[in-house]
């Protein structure tokens, strides 16, 4: 039997930070696996490290110490080029506040991941329009953000972060922002569309009943990592 190569693999990560004379270590011996489909939730209560680990794993910062690979492939010590590729290309994120651009419409939102990975206009739009469809945005395509509800925005983030096929979805508290009723509609329509799509995901949560329909949960503890009962 052939060994699924995990989409995401931490090993031994270290992260301290130096305050004059003081180190601060934030975590320590990270190890961690995902594979394609799987959903994996973060949990652990506020300053324990969720954000932090959530930014290397996206290659958006490095570790002190250990490795992050994707696919197989050590990506920790490659240059930014690379780093700036991957990160567009096999990363989607998913953040608490939306950030979408107020001068674009939904759909322009959702499109500049792909245009950004130089692909035409013309597909771009084909993407967009199938993604938000799917996310129920099919009557809200050309309104801008001022104009969405909360969960619309949050919902046009999720498209956006799937629009160039990721390998891998991480997500800090993607409905953090929202009353209980829509995080829930949000949440169980990006579940559902990343199933379809086979993506690993590793979502940082404070929700547990969101933690709960998530194939397994990891807490970082006293900067420690281990699964969740």
């Amino acid at each position: 039997m052939v060994k699924k190569i995990p989409i995401l693999e931490l090993r031994g990560l270290e992260k301290t930070y130096h305050q004059g004379p003081q180190t601060l270590s934030i975590f320590k011996d990270i190890n961690m696996t995902i594979h394609a489909g799987e959903i994996v939730g973060l949990v652990g209560v506020s300053g324990s490290g969720k954000s932090s680990l959530l930014h290397i794993a996206g290659l958006l910062d490095q570790p002190t110490a250990g490795s992050v690979s994707l696919e197989g492939a050590k990506i920790t010590t490659q240059d930014d080029t690379l780093l700036t590729k991957w990160r567009n290309e096999k990363i989607g994120f998913i953040y608490q506040f939306h950030h979408l651009l107020p001068e674009f419409t939904a759909l322009e939102n959702a499109m500049l991941p792909h245009l950004m990975a130089d692909h035409s206009e013309k597909d771009a739009t084909i993407k967009a329009v199938d993604l938000l469809d799917h996310l129920g945005l099919q009557d809200r395509l050309h309104h801008y953000p001022s104009e969405l509800s909360g969960g619309e925005q949050q919902r046009v983030a999720v498209a956006r972060a799937l629009m160039n096929d990721p390998l891998l979805i991480l997500a800090d508290e993607p409905t953090g922002n929202l009353d209980p009723a829509t995080s829930k509609k949000v949440f169980d329509l990006f579940i559902q569309v990343v199933r379809q799509k086979n993506i690993a995901c590793l979502i940082g949560t404070h929700d547990l009943s969101m933690a709960k329909k998530m194939d397994r949960v990891l807490e970082l503890k006293a900067g420690t990592l281990k699964e969740s009962s």
